[in-house]
């Protein structure tokens, strides 16, 4: 039963490995050398085996790929339609829907397509191409494309495989090639995305093709009271980004009128304002509440040597580079002994003609004899030709026709053998100096094409939005001290609602108890909180308190002043000890705020008033004790700021009485 169970077990684990292998490679992540999915591949490969230089019925290519992707013809049509909008190798004729407004396209037997100048001149070459068999053994399909300019950064990429997913992003075709200019030079390079959107993106955590992005669309104030969005931000849609407004809408977190949607070729959208609400500060707010700004974290998985990798910009465009060095050598090679079998043949066959070796086959009488008598011909011209002669080469002399010899061009036969003979030369200059010569192709492909292809989208460090500062205070929190509730659903008459402070929910209320004990809460639409609230309020950064307070224990007062606390929310804190005689007297923020204490009479006094100013007080943390105000007991405090301070009398109270008489200050 056990080895039953194990065989079991490894059968599973092997289709699955299989199958995983399988989705990696050959569906969903891109090869590095062409930057290409297989379906992608195929489809390229199907145009150019149909290439007549005429548009095609995308539902015929669709059908022809068929026979090289073991998959349905949605699935075909789908990444034909990505592959076309991304705008670099195939040309369109027709519907094929919006990356603006995310529209799908027309039906594949209304639109057409055709391989783009650039994809002919870029994509292909059989005699650097390795073929397969395809799935079903009836034709051959490339391994990959000897495509020549870093297509995988260029269109970028997304996928998920099993196990993981990819999500490289595009880039800017003219900054890719100039790059690779510069690696081919020994130089570093940097390289940023570049989206078919526009838009704005901030790449301060952008790790070389991995980390994280934010993207933001580019809004325009037509006016106060209007926003006008005219490039929206990468994996987002005029549709998608719209939903998102009126989401917030309803929210509570914007205000506005209307939203409309005027994108044709250019994406447009109109945003109209509430009454007092106004662009520059709504801006702001859509940035921090809808998809107007989004993040993503960009991931450069990709398959090499048929294993998937992770790496980063400047690896891959380093690969791309170094592989375009070796096409490039490899394809003048080939054109190199192209042109030399050519002169050869050129060579071989003036000799035959001009020197009438013909003439020494009339009277022999086999094929074997007539071959022998060829060769030994040749034999004294070996010193100019550039190979020893084959069969096959003196086979091909004798093919050639009577008509062809008698109207043999001396002249023109020397001409094109030495044009034959300067583009050898020119061939070995190139071989002698690949870095030159591959920068010289690097520069024809810009010539011709990047005037395309201008950088679309801006790289701007963009500044945090607090979500907090451009939240609209769109909530109203009350305090029932007779109840002991606090919140926004809190329903109570002016009289009754000791606190009303308008906030928004990203705000913390700050509850301070008349005990000392204070917490920070969120907003809370109905809270029990207690009936001895002293204060409440919204909490801010750089706050100060400004605090009188009687210590019960010692039946003594105090002044502190504090800044903003640190906290953890919902959690008590302590501003003194909490007796049940412990009391706040006074609670003022801010500065240049001024109180006066009124002291327990005392006969030796001079003077029953103590005034206390506040900025004279070193702000410390809430949990300092603070200063004392004086040796005998506080009768009350009052709030004095923006008035004089009392003049000082003297005491008059009289001796053996507790309190002052009925003419003194204190009294008055």
């Amino acid at each position: 039963m056990d080895s039953q169970q194990g065989k079991l077990r490894q059968l599973f684990e092997y289709n699955f490995l299989e199958y995983t292998s399988y989705v990696i490679k050959e569906r969903a992540i891109p090869d590095i050398n062409d930057g290409l999915k297989p379906v992608q591949r195929r489809i390229l490969q199907t145009l150019f085996n149909m290439d007549d230089g005429r548009f095609h019925k995308v539902a015929n290519v669709v059908g022809a790929t068929m026979k090289l992707h073991p998959h349905g013809d949605q699935s075909i049509f789908a990444a034909l339609v990505n592959l076309a909008n991304k705008g670099y190798l195939i040309d369109r004729q027709g519907n094929y829907g919006n990356i603006f407004t995310g529209d799908a396209a027309s039906a594949p037997r209304y639109i057409e397509c055709r391989l783009s100048p650039l994809a002919r001149e870029i994509m292909f070459n059989k005699s650097l191409t390795e073929f397969v068999d395809s799935y079903d053994g009836r034709m051959q399909e490339p391994v990959t494309l000897p495509c020549k300019i870093p297509l995988l950064l260029l269109q970028g990429a997304e996928g998920i495989a099993v196990g993981m997913a990819t999500k490289i992003m595009p880039h800017n075709f003219c900054e890719l090639l100039q790059a690779q200019k510069k690696i081919l030079q020994g130089e570093e390079v940097t390289l940023y995305p570049d989206f078919p959107q526009g838009g704005m993106v901030d790449v301060s955590l952008y790790d070389h093709g991995n980390g994280k992005i934010r993207c933001r669309a580019r809004m325009e104030e037509a006016n106060e009271k209007t926003i006008l969005i005219k490039e929206i931000p990468y994996t987002t849609t005029t549709q998608s980004l719209i939903d998102s407004v009126e989401k917030a809408a309803k929210a509570g977190k914007i205000k506005i009128i209307s939203i409309n949607d005027y994108t044709a070729e250019q994406v447009e959208i109109e945003i109209k304002l509430a009454r007092g609400i106004y662009a520059k500060d709504t801006i702001k707010a859509l940035y921090a509440f809808t998809d107007c700004e989004v993040p993503i974290s960009p991931n450069l998985t990709l398959v090499q040597d048929g294993v998937p990798r992770t790496e980063t910009v400047e690896e891959v465009l380093q690969y791309n580079t170094e592989k375009l060095l070796a096409d490039l050598t490899k394809e003048l090679e080939i054109d190199k002994k192209r042109l030399e079998d050519k002169l050869h043949a050129r060579l071989l066959e003036q000799i035959f003609i001009e020197e009438r070796l013909y003439k020494n086959i009339e009277e022999k009488t086999s094929y074997k004899a007539v071959i022998k008598s060829v060769d030994e011909a040749l034999e004294a011209f070996t010193q100019e030709l550039k190979r020893p002669v084959i069969t096959e080469d003196i086979e091909r002399l004798l093919e050639i026709r009577i008509k062809r010899i008698s109207r043999y061009d001396i002249n023109k036969q020397k001409k094109e053998i030495k044009a034959i003979r300067g583009d050898i030369k020119t061939i070995k200059t190139h071989l002698k100096d690949m870095v030159g010569y591959t920068t010289s192709f690097i520069d024809s492909i810009l010539t011709k094409y990047g005037d395309e292809y201008p950088r679309l989208t801006e790289i701007k460090e963009f500044t945090e939005v607090s979500v907090r500062r451009v939240a609209l205070s769109n909530l109203t929190v009350c305090y029932n001290r007779e109840e002991g509730f606090l919140g926004h659903q809190i329903k109570v008459s002016e009289e009754k609602a000791e606190f009303s402070i308008s906030c928004s929910e990203y705000d913390r209320l700050f509850l301070l108890y008349e005990t000392g004990i204070y917490k920070i809460i969120q907003v809370t639409d109905k809270l029990f909180v207690g009936h001895d609230i002293r204060w409440v309020g919204i909490l801010k950064k750089n706050m100060i308190f400004n605090m009188v307070y009687r210590e019960g224990r010692e039946n003594l007062c105090y002044v502190k002043r504090f800044g903003t606390p640190k906290f953890i929310l919902d959690k008590e804190y302590k501003l003194f000890d909490a007796h049940k005689r412990s009391k706040i007297l006074m609670l003022l923020f801010g500065e240049e705020k001024s109180a006066r204490a009124s002291l327990m009479p005392s006969p030796r006094a001079k003077s029953n008033v103590v005034e206390i100013f506040f900025d004279e007080y070193i702000v410390k943390g809430p949990a300092a004790k603070g200063k004392r105000v004086s040796t005998r007991r506080v009768r009350r405090v009052i709030d004095t700021t923006g008035k004089k301070p009392m003049e000082k009398k003297v005491n008059l109270t009289l001796p053996g009485l507790d309190v002052p008489p009925p003419d003194s200050q204190e009294e008055k």
